[in-house]
């Protein structure tokens, strides 16, 4: 028979700490401390299978439970000499939720359960204190009302207000007992006059209604939206512990206090928290009344005239720090605690690994290993690695004012506040002139490159994750939220629309890149400071990891970022985005407009020498590690302007009809480019592109390698490659340029050409591929696209629809669907090694900096991952810890 009840107090407990999954993190933390001999109050804890059960069974209970139950209130009430219902000796307990992940406040608790108008008068006489009993009475009520009755907590506010200016009160603590006893008739008469019965006395009645709506609590809306931001499963269910009460609103010799074992903000290994006399645990957390400090040390650093526990209560809080001191040795982790203090006697409810910024986690992990406490590797294991964008990037200070206007997607990790421009051209000249700028727009463009460098960071109201912004703003480190939907962009005047309000060009902004929120206005920030610490956490990680980390990059700023982050070459250089730099751009588009191969080759010899100084930079940056060069992928039509002003300035740049250059942008169009005249299919049809950038490539490696001394290997990439008579046929012309520069520069020239892995057909074709090519790289945003048919720059207006109705685990251009994506990439990979055992295998999509999708790409045994240069640090993390086989659970 299944047992749904395990009981705990007294030193000894049914549960354990590692039975976390069956009682929730309360319950099995309550169930450790209970053993270690620390002191609890004794209770019993009902399991998240029960949980399950009541949901399966159209929220009944299994028949057996009542007897356990029962048996359960029991055990309690022998511990503490109390019988619960009794109308003399009553035993009051509370009811609390627990899921196997820590959640919060997100959920809900009932105190004081037990309490009706005859139990009130038993506690009253035993405690002496009339004023005690009637003032926990009434929060029972309210608390009961709210969380099991769905009766809005104003009700019952509203009626102590009015009674505190009646009598001309200011403080609940001005209350006597009298008083509680006539608010507590008013609380039950608002009972019945809206559920047309009286608040329930039986406390059986009150018990099984406050179980039920624990469980219940489990599909509010807060806890269903915190599952979802958090990744949380559904089917976890939460688990319920009932409790003896202890007190402390028992007068000046109690009290009740929340605390960390270190600072949770910092991670300084120094106890925090906060306290209250003579309260119970929501007064700490509701903001009535001020909290007091737990240390004299922290009351002094705070200003504050209030006394310490430290120096209130010395006794306990000297067993308090002692048992704070039992607690993180024994969870070898920072711990969250809650405790009460009952006339002078100690009790803890509460110990779990506490909540902290990325910053507090990088100390502790580091301080600890550095202790002893944990050895490198664990420690690698308890910083969460897309916590590390905290530490990266400018964040808005968390007790600033948040004016939210708007919502989108948390496109690129960081804080930028600015005046708002409309074009990319505003946006360099502000910055020229020292003027913060962000670029909004509906969505951007290779063209649009210059801009984006110059603004502080880009707001766009269509795309998605991966996104042109997305994936540009990450790879140059700028805060961007995209698919902003509910945002009008009216380039004509200048302006957005948005949620009835109206902002010109100009007006200021602040855009928050980590939860894809708009502010309006200037919100405080604070900026990145890393510390000693990370270089620890980093330099462990890269020795506990197999798999390599390379950047996307294709700007000596961005290859010099990602070196200092620890970037081990570049595994994705977009040759595309090096054409829209001022002063090629021209002689790009008089190659696309050329009328034949003489014309665009001429204009091509005009681009060899730039793109070849581009190359040899980033050969010298990365001084001997690879660097992957992508020859040009997107459509030619991306190079040219739509407006009709912008074609007239190009016909006369380039000394031509305006008319012809119209028409050449009409015969580009296509009607589905992304899947169009592209990738390899442009070096097929003018393979005198792809020729210069090779000869740019093989040029620069020669010039490099004589410069710094350093042998460069490039790695030539051919995009979007479907057959293998594809590679062929351009790999046949790579290597005969590659012939005549050895021959031209007498130099030794080592290279590799390879593809990108990007279509499904190409996956499984990888062994024939293989043959030709040394080197796959996953292109997964392209293999996410083409394999789900899902346009990236459009999926964010249903995708999140999809994950929120759970048709979706997650967004798959976030987190690799390993299912199908994944499989592909599996299929591919093992292909390509039977045919070419040595072949080099990596993924260069956005998934590359994805901690998920990095476990997978460890699972499948692939060489490398390659990411934007800011998401560096937090690949060699997720790599080293995929390494070890995984995190170690945070939320105890």
């Amino acid at each position: 028979m299944t047992k749904w009840v395990y009981t705990f107090g007294d030193g000894r407990a049914e549960g354990a700490a590692d039975m976390r999954n069956l009682l929730g993190g309360k319950g099995a933390n309550l169930a450790e401390m209970s053993s270690l001999g620390l002191p609890v109050p004794p209770g019993f804890t009902l399991t998240t299978e029960l949980c399950t059960w009541y949901y399966d069974n159209d929220k009944r209970y299994p028949g057996e439970l009542t007897g356990e139950v029962d048996a359960a209130l029991r055990f309690i009430g022998g511990l503490v000499g109390k019988i619960f219902g009794d109308a003399e000796n009553p035993l009051l307990v509370s009811v609390r939720s627990g899921a196997r992940a820590s959640m919060p406040g997100m959920m809900d608790t009932v105190l004081n359960l037990g309490l009706n108008d005859m139990t009130v008068e038993a506690v009253a006489a035993a405690a002496g204190d009339r004023r005690f009993a009637y003032d926990s009475y009434r929060r029972f009520i309210q608390m009961y009302s709210n969380v099991v009755l769905d009766l809005d907590h104003h009700n019952f506010e509203d009626i102590l207000e009015f009674y505190k200016e009646e009598r001309g009160f200011d403080l609940d603590t001005d209350l006597a007992a009298d008083d509680w006893q006539e608010i507590i008739v008013r609380y039950k008469a608002r009972v019945e006059e809206d559920l047309g019965k009286p608040f329930p006395q039986s406390p059986e009645e009150q018990l099984w209604g406050a179980i039920g709506a624990v469980f219940e609590s489990w599909h509010n809306q807060r806890a269903n939206t915190y599952r979802r931001l958090h990744g949380i499963p559904d089917d976890w269910g939460t688990a319920v512990n009932v409790q003896a009460m202890v007190f402390g609103n028992m007068g000046e010799t109690s009290a009740t206090g929340v605390a960390f074992t270190r600072n949770p903000s910092t991670g300084e290994n120094a106890l925090y928290g906060e306290f209250l006399v003579n309260a119970q645990g929501e007064d700490v957390v509701a903001g009535i009344r001020t909290p007091q400090d737990l240390t004299e040390a922290a009351r002094v650093g705070a200003g504050s005239d209030k006394p310490s526990l430290e120096t209130l209560m010395p006794d306990s809080f000297a067993e308090f720090t002692r048992i704070c001191g039992i607690l993180e040795s024994h969870y070898r982790d920072m711990q969250d605690l809650e405790f009460t203090i009952e006339q002078g006697k100690l009790w803890m409810l509460q110990t779990r690994s506490g909540k902290r910024t990325a910053k507090a986690a990088l100390r502790i992990a580091v301080e600890l290993a550095e202790a002893g406490v944990l050895t490198t590797n664990e420690a690698i294991a308890r910083v969460d690695p897309a916590a590390l964008d905290q530490l990266l990037h400018p964040t808005i200070d968390p007790d600033a004012e948040r004016n939210v206007v708007a919502r989108g997607l948390p496109a690129s990790p960081g804080a930028a506040q600015g005046e708002i421009v409309f074009d990319a051209d505003t946006a360099e000249r502000m910055k020229a002139d020292g003027r913060p700028a962000i670029l909004v727009r509906v969505e951007t463009s290779p063209e649009d490159i210059h801009g984006m460098h110059a603004a502080e960071g880009i707001l766009t109201t269509r795309g998605g994750m991966t996104s042109h912004a997305a994936v540009v703003a990450r790879g140059m480190g700028k805060p961007c939220v995209s698919g902003a939907g509910m945002i009008r962009v009216d380039y004509a005047t200048a302006t957005l629309t948005v949620a009835g309000k109206t902002l010109s060009k100009g007006d200021v902004i602040t855009i928050d890149g980590t939860t894809g929120e708009v502010l309006l206005g200037r919100v405080k920030m604070l900026q990145p400071q890393l510390s000693g610490e990370f270089a620890s956490l980093m330099e462990w990680a890269d020795a506990a990891r197999r798999m390599k980390i390379r950047t996307n990059a294709e700007t000596p700023a961005d290859a010099r970022t990602a070196r200092e982050f620890g970037a081990e070459g570049i595994g994705l250089c977009r040759t595309e985005h090096m054409f829209f730099e001022e002063g090629r751009i021209i002689a790009v588009r008089e190659m696309i407009l050329a009328a034949d191969e003489a014309g665009r080759r001429a204009a091509l010899d005009k681009i060899l020498p730039m793109q070849r100084q581009d190359f040899k930079e980033l050969f010298k940056i990365m001084a001997g590690l690879p660097v992957t060069i992508r020859l040009l992928d997107p459509p030619l039509h991306e190079f040219l302007p739509q407006e009709e002003e912008e074609l007239a300035e190009i016909a006369t740049a380039l000394g031509t009809d305006p008319e012809r250059v119209r028409r050449r942008v009409q015969d580009l169009h296509e009607f589905n480019p992304m899947l169009g005249h592209r990738g390899c299919r442009l070096g097929i049809s003018y393979p005198e592109i792809y020729e210069m950038q090779a000869r740019a490539i093989f040029e620069a490696a020669v010039a490099a390698a004589a410069e710094t001394g350093s042998p460069v290997t490039p790695e030539v990439m051919i995009p979007l490659v479907a057959t293998r008579a594809e590679l062929d046929f351009l790999k046949t012309r790579i290597v005969a340029v590659a012939d005549a520069v050895k021959r031209e520069t007498g130099a030794d020239l080592d290279y590799q050409i390879g593809t990108m892995i990007e279509l499904p057909r190409a996956a499984l074709r990888a062994a024939d591929i293989a043959e030709a090519a040394e080197f796959f790289s996953f292109g997964t945003n392209d293999l996410t696209q083409t394999t789900f048919g899902i346009s990236r720059d459009d999926s964010a207006r249903f995708l999140a629809e999809y994950v929120e109705k759970r048709l979706l685990d997650t967004d798959p251009f976030v987190s690799l669907d390993r299912d199908g994506v994944g499989e592909l990439v599996e299929i591919a990979s093992e292909r390509g090694r039977a045919a070419r055992p040595d072949i080099k295998l990596g993924i260069c999509g956005e998934h590359g900096g994805d901690p998920a999708s990095i476990a997978f790409c460890e699972t499948i045994g692939l060489d490398y991952v390659s990411c934007s240069p800011y998401r560096v640090p937090i690949a060699r993390l997720a790599a080293a810890q995929a390494a070890l086989g995984g995190t170690i659970e945070r939320d105890k």
